[in-house]
Formats: C-alpha cells, structure tokens, sequence
C-alpha cells in the first residue's frame, strides 16, 4: 500500500515556506534586539548564508536519495541504519520541540485580541493542534492545499508591513540613520546567542524532504523546492527586519512581544495592528501545519525500517495518511504545549537540528557522484555545512549541550529495542523503493553489533591501506 504521490512543485515550496515562516519572524527580532541592537540585521544575513549552504546540502542529498524520511534515509543511504536512526532521532527530538512552539505563539497573538484564562488557553491549544491534525489525516493533498493558502494569506501582511515601512522611509528619511545609530549599542558578546535564535528562524527547509514519497517527480522537484522556498524567505527576513529596525528604536523593540505589530502600529496606525495580529495567528498556522505533515511522515520512514513502534507506520485505510504517527505527534506536542517554554524549547530544538545537520552533510560526502556535474559545489558544501553545525552546537547552552547529548545517546537503548533482528524485507523495500509492500518474506539479517563491527571493520582496512 502506497502514500499516494499527490504534492506538486508549488505544494511542496510552499509546505517549505510555510515551514520557515512562522511566529519566530514575529518574536525573533524584538529578542535579538535586546541581545545585539541593531547590527541584529546583519545576524539575519549570515543565519541566511548558514541556511542557504544547509538548504543545499539538502537537496543534494535528496537527489541522490529522494526517498520518504528525508535525513534519516539520507544517513542510512550513506552510512548504515544505526547512524539513520540517530539523525531520524535527534531531528524527531528537534521537530517535536518545535511544534508546541507554535501552539504556544498561537494563544499568545490571541491574547492580543481577547483574554484568556489558563483553561481557555488550553482548550485552544488543544483544538488548534486537533484541526491541523485532522487535516493532515484526511489526506496530504489536502493538507498540502492548506498549506498553500496559509503560506500565500501570511505573507501578505508582511508585505502590507515592508511597503508601508518604505513609504514611511519616503516620509521621514532621517528615522534610519537616527535608529540604526550606533550599530553595536550593546557589543557583539551575544553574538552566538542570537544567531542560534536566529538560525531557527530559517530551520524548516528540511520539511521538504520528509514527504518525498508523496511528491510528483522527487528527484527535480525536492531540490528546487528547497532552494526556490529559501531564497523567498531570505529576502523576506532581510527587508522586514530592515523596516523593522528602521522604524522603531532597538530599545523599543527589545521591550515588545510583538515587535511586528509595533511598527504597524507606528506606519500604519491601530488598523496595521490588527491585519499583522490576524497575519500572525494565520502564519503560526502554517508554519505548524507544515511541521505536523513532515513529522508525521518521518516517524513513518523510521517505523517502517523497524526502527519506531510499528504503530507509527500505520495508515489510514481509506486516506492512505499515517494517522496514527499523527495522532501520538499531536498529544505530545499539546502536552509540551501546556507545560513547556517558548525560549527553552527552541533552544534545545537547535542543538538537536545542529547534530541531525551534521550527520547529512557527513552522508552527502558519501553519497556525492562526480559523474554529476550539473549539481554545482557538491564537493565544497558538505564540508561548510560541517563548520557551520559544529559551530551552531559550541554556540548553545550549557544545559542543551550536556541534556541534548544525554538524550540522544539515549536512542542507543531505544535502537537496540525496537531494531529488528532481521531486517524485515517488505518493509525495506516500501521505504528504498516503495515497491511490492507486504509481498516479501523475512530475508536480510542486520544485527545491532554485527553492524557497529562491519563499520570498525571498514575504518580498519581504509587505515591500514
């Protein structure tokens, strides 16, 4: 039984935009703002670079492996199902932070509307993640339509607020150099902090990796959505934080939650307000629903690899959608939701996206073909990407460093537990080739450490030769 083949082009930039654009483009510049001032907007470009060479190395890797699981089946590609399964798990981790993120920012833009108690905020969470939920069981192309008409209904406030800031600029031409005055109010000791908060501003390209059995001629479109979904959002980020800083004082900005309703409401008065609130419920929106379906369908790749509970590689019988993953993804995420942080969660997000990053651009130095000559800079990129994980990992806490390794290498019980003795052939081939499932008998045997020696085994004769 197959996921139908149903994303288009269009859907899947837009699943990746909608993915990157959430609430952090409407919290992140007001914290950056108290962290580094001004000079915040050249943070924006160099997490933007950082993005650009990650966002590469993933559609690299996703032509050569245009298989559902996105980085786990890039790892395992390369390298063997154990070090798939940490990068499946530490982005898991990752991704399962980041989802209450947005539920948490929903009730938080609804607060500016209307007040909510503490058991009205949580019904609205609950119903927030449930509708996104069941749309994205009911089927991936409805979810993937969704997705268009949030992406493409949020970022018109965002251009509503870039063009009012520019007739702003028109009108008082001396705000810029009066609020980006002095650059670096506050020094540059910050700077790794707000870099890593910013980073995660642009993390959501992998997204558009994770469903690639469901998306229309893989090979040509994954990659080109990922860069096509980037560059759009670079040059968003770019020319509203610009607007952002340009309109409103650093030290303002720094005191605000809603640092985009602000300069609303200073270019375009009370009524800007309320069009960028609205704009900030529907972006946190997408930018779940699009989670939610990536997820959902990486959960999905590790279970059918005998890597999760097989309950995770469940589908519906009549929509074909692994309900099930989505299902235990949504009670989760409304559990972090109601007892989890907003700073905490993103921070330990990054440095487990940090480790997963690493392992696929370590998997891309394998998986590389010099016979492709038309994908440009295959050699260089994997190993920027290196530098650039490693150094947003040394850039996090203390407490995410020791609690996220702690974590992941908590995955090594968990792979040993649920890793198959025998590698279950059917399963296999659905997710290398998505042909002939459950036709297959038992087949290949693939034992925890018979593979760990194979690869010690491996490392030897290269060193010794």
């Amino acid at each position: 039984m197959k996921l139908k083949k149903d994303l288009s082009f269009f859907d899947l930039t837009n699943i990746i935009i909608g993915s990157i654009v959430g609430a952090d483009i409407y919290i992140a510049s007001a914290i950056t703002a108290g962290l580094v001032g001004p000079i915040a907007i050249f943070v924006w470009v160099i997490a933007g670079g950082f993005a650009i060479v990650l966002a590469l190395v993933f559609a690299y890797s996703s032509y050569y492996v245009p298989k559902v699981g996105g980085p786990f089946a890039f790892v395992s590609k390369a390298f063997d199902n154990f070090y798939g399964f940490l990068t499946g798990w530490s982005m898991w981790i990752a991704e399962m932070m980041a989802l209450p993120v947005f539920a948490i920012a929903f009730t938080q833009y609804l607060h500016y509307f209307v007040e909510l108690n503490f058991w009205q905020d949580v019904l609205v969470k609950g119903v927030f993640l449930l509708g996104l939920t069941m749309v994205n069981i009911i089927s991936v192309k409805a979810a993937g339509r969704l997705n268009d008409i949030l992406t493409i209904v949020k970022l018109a406030p965002l251009v509503i607020l870039i063009i009012s800031g520019i007739v702003f600029f028109v009108i008082h031409p001396e705000a810029i150099q009066k609020n980006y005055t002095p650059l670096m109010p506050l020094g540059l000791d910050n700077f790794g902090t707000a870099l890593v908060l910013i980073f995660w501003a642009y993390v959501g390209f992998e997204m558009g990796t994770l469903p690639a059995s469901e998306v229309k001629n893989p090979k040509k479109n994954i990659p080109k959505a990922i860069i096509v979904g980037i560059l759009v959002v670079i040059v968003f980020y770019l020319i509203t934080n610009f607007v952002l800083f340009g309109v409103s004082s650093w030290e303002d900005l720094s005191k605000t939650q809603t640092p985009l309703v602000l300069v609303s409401t200073i270019t375009l008065g009370s009524i800007g307000a309320i069009i960028i609130g609205v704009g900030a419920l529907l972006s946190v929106s997408g930018s779940n629903e699009s989670g939610t379906l990536g997820i959902a369908r990486l959960s999905y790749a590790m279970s059918i690899k005998g890597l999760f509970p097989k309950i995770f590689s469940k589908t519906h019988p009549k929509y074909k959608t692994p309900y099930m993953a989505l299902i235990i993804q949504g009670v989760i995420a409304f559990s972090l939701s109601i007892y989890g942080g907003i700073s905490e969660l993103i921070s330990f997000s990054v440095f487990n996206l940090s480790f997963s990053f690493l392992l696929v651009c370590f998997s891309l130095i394998v998986l590389k073909k010099n016979s492709e000559h038309k994908l440009h800079g295959q050699s260089i990129l994997p190993w920027l990407g290196i530098g650039i994980c490693l150094y947003l990992l040394y850039s996090t806490s203390f407490f995410d460093k020791i609690v996220g390794s702690v974590i992941i290498l908590s995955g090594i019980p968990l792979y040993i537990f649920f890793s198959p003795k025998v590698d279950i052939h059917h399963l296999r081939e659905a997710f290398l080739s998505e042909e002939s499932i459950f036709t297959r008998r038992l087949e290949r045997h693939e034992k925890f450490l018979a593979s760990f020696v194979k690869i010690c085994h491996r490392i030897y004769k290269k060193v010794a030769h």
